[in-house]
């Protein structure tokens, strides 16, 4: 069995993020104007039609998902694997406070390389490994057709999606980051292979 569509929804806005602060797997709350998003963008994924919604256990995700749970009357099932990426001891910084205290993380996320967020925390690339397993999880453990949303983070839907398709760290530089309350359409076609239909939607 396997879900047939996968819709990758970003949490709404937070007071960190108005601020760039890195949040990780620290539980910062939406403010008003991200409960707001997920308020509007909540209809909008209710016309795809969706069996179930799963969502990380932070806070600013639970609330953005319960946003759709309102308008569908569906549950939500929490799963810890899809938190944002573990920054460790740089939450509540600023890039610029990062790269004051060590310039060379700068210059190596500069050139390309897959920094560690912090001595504590994850790279990019566990990162996508711990999401596109969750995510292979979730629809294999769906019904044949269904369309399933996850309510996850920013790096991870963004990072994610691609490593679930069978993309690469490098590859993932391709791609712009994912707006507060905006969403990432997967589908699969024919010959089963999951693609990136849709990126970034937002209203």
């Amino acid at each position: 069995m396997t879900a047939s569509r996968l819709i990758i929804w970003r949490h709404g806005e937070t007071d960190w993020n108005l601020t760039g602060r890195f949040q990780g797997h620290h539980d910062i709350p939406l403010n008003a104007v991200g409960e707001q998003q997920a308020r509007t963008a909540a209809p909008f994924l209710a016309e795809w039609g969706p069996t179930s919604i799963i969502s990380s256990d932070l806070s600013r995700a639970r609330g953005t998902a319960q946003a759709l749970a309102d308008v569908t009357d569906l549950p939500v099932t929490l799963d810890e694997r899809l938190r944002e990426i573990n920054v460790g001891d740089w939450a509540g910084r600023t890039i610029l406070e990062v790269v004051e205290e060590d310039p060379g993380v700068g210059e190596r996320m500069r050139n390309g390389e897959d920094v560690r967020r912090s001595a504590t925390g994850e790279t990019s690339t566990e990162l996508g490994e711990r999401i596109a397993g969750a995510l292979n999880d979730i629809v294999e453990e769906a019904e044949d057709g269904e369309t399933v949303v996850v309510v996850t983070h920013g790096m991870a839907a963004r990072i994610g999606s691609i490593f679930f398709v069978g993309g690469s760290y490098v590859d993932t530089r391709l791609f712009g980051g994912v707006r507060n309350c905006a969403w990432i359409v997967l589908d699969t076609g024919r010959d089963g292979v999951w693609r990136i239909r849709q990126y970034n939607v937002h209203v």
